[in-house]
């Protein structure tokens, strides 16, 4: 691997922290390559996933090297990089390659919005830029409380059934069930957040999702564009509230499903937006 080119004797001639860290960083998922960005450190980066689409300019300046199941290993070890960042145990199979080749992996497992606050600061850390990262994460929090606050003056709060993948059906993880809480509504299946893999969030009959009759129905079907007319023509859907009220609405999984600042700002935003519309109607 390339050594850092800055040795330590260069580090401790001056305070400059660009110096420290890892130098080339490889990402595996988009929420690190958006948080570098955001931190201004995205020349540390030469390698990208896929999927990534924040920042847009990123797409058109980085490498892409990875989809979230599988990397291209030889690529990646190409470009000598001195960190590669990935996120939870489905990428698991890709750290274990890459450490065998000597490189060196970080794997972040963030399920909540306070581990996802936990990952920023760290990789903020990582990358000397504490300050910066600390203050934009507390613009974040500051604004999730001022949501809070707007969503307490609600005289009632909508049930919110969020569709992580629509066959079968898989319900919101725990940071979008915490959001949706933050934004004014109650998740349908907050027993089901809980659970790390989509596996355990598996609603086999449908019926128990039409049983808790949602007012809000959200779909971000990991990447495939949400179809309302898919839900409305489900056998038995008909008397939903959502589906009477037409409160079917998506968000996109690059601003939801991504556990890191997208979802602390757009992806909220979004779902406050829509649980507040829903109770000027109800008002």
């Amino acid at each position: 691997m390339t050594p850092n080119p800055l040795d330590w004797r260069t580090l401790a001639a001056g305070p400059d922290a660009s110096g420290y860290g890892p130098q080339r960083i490889v990402c595996l998922t988009e929420e690190p390559t958006e948080w570098l960005y955001l931190l201004g450190e995205e020349r540390r980066i030469v390698g990208i996933s896929g999927y990534t689409v924040r920042p847009p300019r990123a797409r058109e300046e980085k490498p892409k090297v990875s989809a979230f199941l599988n990397a291209r290993i030889d690529k990646i070890v190409d470009l000598q990089p001195d960190c590669v960042i990935g996120f939870s145990d489905l990428q698991a199979d890709i750290a274990s390659q890459l450490v065998k080749k000597g490189v060196q992996v970080t794997i972040f497992n963030q399920r909540s919005v306070a581990e996802i606050f936990s990952m920023l600061y760290q990789l903020a850390a990582m990358v000397g830029q504490e300050a910066r990262g600390l203050a934009l994460i507390q613009g974040m929090q500051r604004r999730l409380l001022e949501i809070e606050q707007a969503a307490a003056s609600l005289k009632r709060r909508p049930r919110v059934f969020f569709e992580e993948w629509y066959d079968p059906h898989i319900s919101a993880i725990a940071w979008v069930s915490e959001l949706i809480g933050i934004a004014g509504g109650d998740d349908c299946f907050p027993e089901l957040a809980k659970e790390p893999m989509g596996k355990g969030r598996i609603i086999a009959d449908g019926s128990t999702i039409v049983a808790r009759n949602p007012d809000i129905i959200l779909g971000s079907w990991c990447g495939r564009r949400f179809r309302p007319a898919h839900v409305r023509a489900r056998p038995g859907w008909a008397g939903v509230n959502a589906v009477q009220n037409d409160q079917l609405f998506e968000i996109k999984s690059a601003e939801i499903l991504q556990p890191g600042p997208a979802s602390l700002t757009d992806g909220v935003e979004q779902i406050h937006q829509i649980i507040m519309d829903w109770s000027q109607l109800h008002a």
